[in-house]
């Protein structure tokens, strides 16, 4: 055998054990790891409930049908969809982006009326947000 076919066989041999190495410390942190808590983006001001009964069965901006059970959020910018973690009063809320809104001054989220009793909201009151992480 060559010597040259010798040195590239034992590195193909010490990229294959690297890569198998890093593979099973990458699977073994996603196992051991806790689901992740929200880490706040930032306090917004939102309304409770502007998507009341005057709108149900009607489509949002975002395609979703209106229902009194419907748990979402309307934002300007958001993209539909994206879900994110929303906390009041100590409790929070995975949801997501179902509408475009709020189009009045002084807020940045409109909440669904379901999303707004779930979390004990009433009126314009500040709360926290961060985005989830990929399949939560």
């Amino acid at each position: 055998m060559h010597p040259r076919l010798v040195e590239r066989q034992v590195a193909l041999a010490a990229v294959a054990v690297l890569a198998a190495v890093v593979s099973v410390a990458v699977s073994a942190s996603a196992r051991s790891s806790s689901p992740a808590k929200p880490h706040p983006v930032g306090s917004f001001t939102a309304l409770a409930g502007s998507a009341g009964p005057a709108v149900f069965g009607k489509h949002t901006a975002c395609g979703t049908v209106l229902s009194a059970d419907t748990e979402g959020i309307a934002h300007p910018t958001l993209p539909c969809g994206v879900r994110i973690f929303v906390t009041y009063g100590g409790k929070t809320v995975l949801t997501q982006v179902v509408d475009r809104g709020p189009y009045s001054g002084g807020r940045t989220f409109d909440l669904t009326d379901a999303l707004a009793r779930k979390l004990g909201l009433r009126g314009v009151q500040s709360v926290q947000w961060s985005y989830a992480a990929r399949g939560q």
